[in-house]
């Protein structure tokens, strides 16, 4: 499960009952987020103490909630990843990926929709970013 952002990811994290109506398992899915996004795995008590990347207008909600907020366009430990910014999205793409088909099909998939003459760069940039150590 993917969480996306938006300009009401504050009212949709003070709502309850949509809350309520996710059924998320770290168990048993992978589970990532986009910019605000964050806000919500935040609120569903996924995120633990791990740090997160978002956006840079959801930053400071982050931090007034106690989250370190990483100046990193990605971040996972285990069944859960937080990517910053729109761009972002490639990383949280390429670690389904390669967490559900393997490293790869995660290479082959980005190589195939990165800008002509910026393929192998792309391809390097995002297998690192997703495949870095989690921080601790």
């Amino acid at each position: 499960m993917l969480v996306g952002s938006g300009i009401r990811t504050r009212d949709v994290v003070a709502d309850r009952g949509l809350l309520d109506s996710l059924t998320l398992d770290p168990t048993r899915q992978l589970i990532g987020s986009q910019c605000s996004g964050a806000l919500v795995l935040a609120r569903l008590g996924l995120l633990g103490s791990m740090p997160v990347c978002t956006d840079t207008t959801t930053r400071p909600w982050a931090e007034e909630r106690g989250f370190t907020v990483l100046d990193a366009p990605f971040h996972a430990e285990g069944p859960i990843a937080t990517a910053g910014e729109c761009l972002a999205s490639q990383y949280l793409a390429a670690w389904v990926v390669s967490r559900m088909l393997g490293d790869a099909a995660a290479r082959d998939v980005v190589h195939y929709v990165a800008p002509v003459g910026e393929k192998d760069g792309t391809v390097r940039r995002v297998m690192t970013a997703i495949q870095a150590p989690a921080l601790h």
